[in-house]
């Protein structure tokens, strides 16, 4: 069984035995302290594996192997987590760009808050970059059939004339 499958078991047996909100208090803790020292450190790549950075934040390596899973997506070069094991050589190399936007994404606002973010990202590149997020959630639909449009039944009618009838 691989540490990443560890970690998603685990996240269930925690959650059922101590309650989701635990599992939300230990796990942020965890991941804010490390994007923290990230963040502070971010022209640093870090090269370290899941067992260093689980002695180093006093954690688990499931939890640790937790973010891994949440940093994946953030990292210039992505990781199949599933070969990972608690003494593989992690590359910490971030897309910070990628990394504010996902952090946008997953609503941890205890995360892009951070004060470190300031010494990466000017104000204004934090507004485009969360102009880019909300963007990136509308949903438009383009291909609306106008009322004046021919209907896309193939009738060869307008559209307000046939299946737009009733409308």
């Amino acid at each position: 069984m691989s540490l990443y499958t560890d970690w998603t078991e685990m996240v269930v047996d925690y959650v059922k035995t101590k309650g989701e909100n635990a599992f939300w208090a230990e796990y942020s803790k965890l991941e804010k302290a490390i994007y923290k020292e990230l963040l502070a450190n971010n022209k640093e790549v870090i090269k370290t594996t899941i067992n260093e950075l689980a002695k180093k934040y006093n954690s688990t390596v499931e939890f640790t192997m937790g973010f891994m899973d949440g940093i994946n997506d953030s990292l210039k070069n992505q990781y199949d987590l599933e070969t990972i094991d608690a003494d593989t050589e992690v590359v910490l190399d971030l897309n910070l760009e990628t990394l504010y936007f996902n952090m946008l994404d997953a609503k941890a606002e205890y995360l892009y808050t951070l004060p470190q973010w300031e010494g990466i990202f000017s104000e204004e590149k934090r507004n485009e970059i969360q102009k880019q997020y909300r963007e990136s959630k509308i949903v438009r639909n383009l291909d609306k059939v106008g009322r004046n449009d021919e209907c896309p039944c193939g009738s060869g009618k307008k559209y307000k004339k046939c299946c737009g009838k009733d409308k």
